[in-house]
């Protein structure tokens, strides 16, 4: 494996690290085998776990024979670049990273009906745009016995560099795809929706007929202004969290960790993440 020293972020090779945006990582190849770039090294060993194919790793010096030395042994004949600290810390966020970036391969992702063919709890994300949010949504998914995540258009990439970063590797753990048909679509696959909104019309969340339910999708929506009133009206319950001292107000992330637990399929099983031996909360 070639270790190369690097004296700008420009350096042919290394661009991917610096200068190219999300969009245009997504689209360097066909969109559906684009790019991502995966930080710190317990979330490069989680992507590596789970079959993603890496293709450079950046690094600072001492990383080499330290944080970054195991998963450059299992990365294979890939360029490994690197170089100062005060140049790498010029990177957005790279104090956050522990010293390490992988650029990844995308895979093809699968279909609605594939995602949902053995699962038993998914969550529908519907106009979440905060990375941040899109990766606590899939850290507490793969903790609390969902099976699965679709995401409609106007969502954030799952693969964002920050989303990945703030999941933990979550992602990498969870079938997901894009949903480009109606929510009532889900029905033929054998689930009901229940809309997580603030409604006259909405039950409490530890309303016995939802846990019964074999097959439930959970829907959240955006901040602000919530989900779409067309979704809502699709869907086959409306469902809130009960609050106190007049609050009636949840981060996305934080609603969604109450919703997971509260909705887990009766007889829940070991997550593949636990299964797996993968660390999800550190």
């Amino acid at each position: 494996m070639p270790i190369i020293e690097i004296s700008s972020l420009t350096h042919p090779g290394a661009e991917v690290f610096s200068t190219l945006t999300e969009a245009q990582l997504r689209n360097r190849l066909e969109p559906s085998r684009g790019i991502f770039i995966a930080e710190s090294p317990k979330v490069i060993k989680v992507a590596l776990n789970a079959g993603y194919e890496p293709l450079a790793l950046l690094c600072e010096h001492n990383h080499i024979t330290g944080d970054a030395a195991d998963i450059i042994k299992s990365c294979g004949d890939i360029p490994v670049y690197t170089g100062s600290r005060k140049l790498l810390a010029t990177l957005t966020g790279y104090v956050l990273t522990r010293g390490v970036l992988c650029a990844m391969r995308r895979r093809m992702l699968p279909s609605v009906e594939e995602v949902c063919r053995e699962a038993r709890r998914i969550v529908v994300i519907d106009g979440v745009v905060d990375t941040t949010n899109i990766g606590a949504i899939f850290r507490s998914a793969a903790a609390l016995g969902i099976d699965a995540v679709l995401l409609t258009r106007n969502s954030c990439d799952p693969l964002n560099r920050r989303a990945v970063r703030v999941s933990m590797g979550s992602v990498f753990l969870l079938p997901w795809t894009w949903l480009d048909g109606s929510l009532s679509g889900l029905n033929k696959y054998g689930f009901r929706t229940a809309a997580m909104a603030l409604s006259d019309h909405s039950i409490s969340i530890d309303d016995p007929v939802l846990t019964a339910e074999p097959k439930l999708a959970i829907v959240m929506g955006t901040e602000g202004d919530g989900l779409p009133h067309e979704t809502i009206t699709e869907a086959d319950y409306v469902v809130r969290i009960p609050m106190s001292h007049g609050v009636d107000s949840l981060n996305v992330a934080a609603a969604s960790a109450v919703a997971f637990w509260q909705l887990r399929a009766q007889g829940l099983r070991e997550t593949t993440c636990l299964a797996k031996g993968n660390k999800i909360f550190d």
